[in-house]
């Protein structure tokens, strides 16, 4: 039983003619006929009686349309579901990434993204670029944020650079000044707060203090970038974050430059090599890539 056969089929049950069903569907009358033919010989019954040129639907007819009727039915929504997403009026987005670029990077551009796309969920998952590679390469992300270079080698990611971006210091306002610039050996004898282990960020931090001969200490550790910048206020100790996160800390916090050749890292937007991102991810991609105009760069 084919699609066409059905349309054809609900063309002449409606108009009782079939070279008017014809017409209405854009097909030849012998056309309409061979195929309405070929349909009463799979069901193994008549669908239409044809006395005195009258046309009329036999039972069989009777029962296939309403059938009939809801499988176009539910084609043309199938139809119109797809055009929609298309059209980018419907559809989803599942981004991965860091908790300090879900912080710094992404309000603005997602706010962006909602504004042009208003039927698009945006699913957000945040975890450290180790975990975001795991869940690119599982397909359970259609991009991510990751912060390079790759935790691991991953030949299947194409990655993007966005920007290279400055590390900072961060203290309490109503703490002593640290002094400016601040070297990475002045944070020997600093307390830190410390984010979690395989946080991209304390990895980035304990390497430095590593490469100046000392082991950095801690006040407390194990937090989201939340949570750190929450007990920097408190007054627990300093941070080293990422500049735009410092820039959107509030007064409450005081942002120190690190000393030449401070800290660095580079972001890049990460997918699949072996998969097309769907439409509606292609277009926050660009977004994203936009968005490296309006960013600080180093």
């Amino acid at each position: 039983m084919q699609f066409q056969q059905l349309l054809y089929f609900v063309a002449v049950a409606e108009t009782r003619h079939f070279t008017r069903a014809a017409e209405r569907v854009h097909v030849s009358q012998p056309s309409l006929s061979q195929q309405i033919k070929a349909l009463e010989q799979e069901l193994g019954a008549e669908l239409f009686s044809r006395a005195r040129g009258n046309i009329a639907l036999t039972d069989a007819g009777e029962a296939l349309l309403p059938l009939a009727r809801r499988i176009l039915a539910d084609a043309d929504t199938a139809r119109h579901e797809v055009q929609e997403l298309v059209q980018l009026k419907r559809g989803r987005v599942r981004l991965g990434a860091t908790p300090s670029l879900c912080t710094g990077l992404l309000p603005d551009v997602l706010r962006a993204f909602h504004d042009l796309h208003p039927g698009i969920r945006l699913l957000i998952d945040e975890g450290g670029s180790r975990d975001l590679v795991r869940e690119l390469a599982r397909g359970v992300l259609d991009l991510a944020l990751i912060v390079l270079p790759l935790p691991t080698t991953s030949p299947a990611l194409t990655t993007v650079e966005l920007i290279t971006e400055d590390l900072v210091v961060v203290s309490a306002a109503s703490a002593p000044a640290p002094r400016r610039p601040v070297r990475i050996a002045d944070l020997r004898d600093q307390p830190l707060v410390m984010f979690r282990h395989g946080y991209d960020l304390r990895e980035l931090t304990v390497a430095a203090c590593r490469a100046e001969g000392f082991e950095p200490s801690y006040t407390v550790e194990g937090g989201e970038m939340d949570a750190v910048l929450g007990f920097v206020r408190a007054g627990l100790g300093l941070a080293v974050v990422p500049a735009m996160v410092a820039a959107r800390a509030g007064r409450d916090l005081r942002v120190t430059a690190l000393a030449r050749p401070g800290l660095k890292r580079t972001i890049a937007l990460a997918h699949r090599s072996d998969v097309a991102p769907p439409r509606a991810a292609r277009e926050l991609q660009k977004l994203l890539m936009a968005s490296r105009r309006d960013l600080p760069t180093t």
